[in-house]
């Protein structure tokens, strides 16, 4: 899971997995698995490091055998 802003400054949390792509059309336009379509501040590249950074956390924690959050 990740935090991104909405256009109204109002923080979500949604799942990376379900990420489909992200585009930049000049805002940031993150589009669902679902087919449902988010409108953010991030950059796509702050995305593609938050998604990255989740991951690393999960795996580490995994390899650890530390309880995840």
């Amino acid at each position: 899971m990740i935090d991104v802003t909405k256009m109204d400054g109002k923080q979500i949390t949604i799942n990376s997995d379900l990420i489909e792509f992200i585009e930049d059309i000049p805002e940031t336009v993150i589009t669902l698995t679902t087919g449902k379509k988010i409108i953010v501040k991030e950059s796509r590249q702050k995305i593609k490091n938050l998604v990255k950074l989740y991951k690393q956390e999960i795996f580490q924690k995994y390899i650890l055998n530390e309880e995840i959050d």
